[in-house]
């Protein structure tokens, strides 16, 4: 097998450092370039002693020059806030170097939604068309064709994934969806900030961003392609007290009062049979972050409440390996002609 050379711009995130553990087993991918201002001309292994002994743990990190990047790489991951990426993916692209970006600027395909939630204007419109959206349940055969690939949102991917069969199927009404999203702390990034302080955080549970999740237009965007209607929902997010995971609640209303949970189950199971990471749980059990800890999974579990005519769908993931630097991965396994499960089949939820 071929080595394909990678570079990582943003080494210092949760993001980052997830995706450098990720990279150290990958079979095909060698991480050669690591960027980040603030850390510049530190060994990878000197700013992450996990990485010691293992392959990746020399590579000097580096201030991003996008001219060195497209001469040692084959792909770059661009793991940095929005209105960054934009102006980083540009001259790679142009050098003909594959790109998966971790942040929102290529995810909305319409460059006025991004500046309404985003504050500001997208100053590479002309890429939006062609970025694809980096779910590869849904797009898998355009993700390998593409150049541009824009990595989903650790609370999207739950949402959309936990949706897509009941939308699929026509079980449930696409108005009045309610998203109960929580998250565990590394959502926030590794920036300090008195919100995320252990202090603030540990022995406490509130909300956040409500109602205006920056998340909100990619999860309708996504919905809204499924369904080929607009989508509009209710999206509401807190913060858990833990390091990570992702636990959606979502709240429909069934289209037909006397659907059973037999019927939407075993819809549900043949929606994802075939899939290697989505699992239907058994009727009656509910999934539970631990469960799927520094995985890919993405654990579903459903409720019919035939007192109310809701069902309830609940969808737990890892934010930072499925909803961040694993999903990432996958991307690049297809992007670079490889499987899409590359390096990720040996993940096994953590401990």
């Amino acid at each position: 097998m071929k080595t394909i050379n990678v570079g990582l711009v943003g080494i210092t995130g949760y993001a980052g450092m997830e995706l450098t553990r990720l990279l150290a087993g990958h079979p095909c991918m060698r991480l050669c370039m690591a960027c980040s201002r603030a850390e510049a001309g530190k060994r990878l292994g000197e700013y992450y002693p996990f990485l010691n002994h293992m392959p990746g743990a020399d590579v000097v990190i580096s201030v991003f020059d996008p001219q060195e990047a497209a001469r040692q790489c084959e792909l770059v991951f661009l793991a940095v806030p929005a209105g960054t990426a934009m102006d980083m993916a540009d001259p790679l692209l142009r050098a003909g170097v594959k790109v998966v970006d971790f942040s929102a600027d290529f995810r909305l395909r319409d460059p006025d939604i991004y500046a309404q939630w985003y504050k500001r204007d997208h100053i590479c419109p002309e890429l939006l068309h062609k970025a694809v959206y980096g779910l590869p349940e849904r797009y898998a055969d355009a993700i390998a064709k593409a150049q541009l690939v824009a990595n989903p949102g650790c609370y999207p991917t739950s949402v959309i994934l936990g949706l897509a069969a009941a939308l699929k199927h026509d079980f449930i009404q696409t108005i009045d969806i309610v998203v109960d999203a929580k998250s565990g702390a590394t959502g926030a990034g590794r920036k300090a900030s008195v919100p995320t302080l252990f202090c603030e955080v540990s022995d406490n549970f509130r909300a956040y961003g409500l109602p205006t999740h920056r998340h909100t237009p990619e999860i309708e965007q996504e919905l809204s392609s499924l369904v080929g209607h607009d989508v509009l929902l209710s999206f509401n997010t807190h913060l858990l007290p833990t390091n990570r995971g992702i636990l959606s609640t979502i709240y429909t209303k069934l289209k037909h009062p006397e659907t059973t949970l037999d019927e939407v189950h075993a819809a549900y199971v043949s929606t994802w049979n075939n899939s290697q990471w989505v699992r239907v749980l058994p009727k009656g059990a509910l999934p539970e972050t631990r469960f799927v800890r520094g995985s890919m999974f993405c654990d579903i579990g459903l409720v019919v409440d035939s007192r109310t005519g809701r069902l309830i769908i609940l969808s737990a993931i890892d934010n930072l390996c499925r909803g961040a630097s694993g999903q990432a991965l996958a991307n690049a396994n297809l992007m670079c002609g490889l499987s899409v499960e590359t390096g990720l089949t040996a993940l096994a939820p953590l401990a």
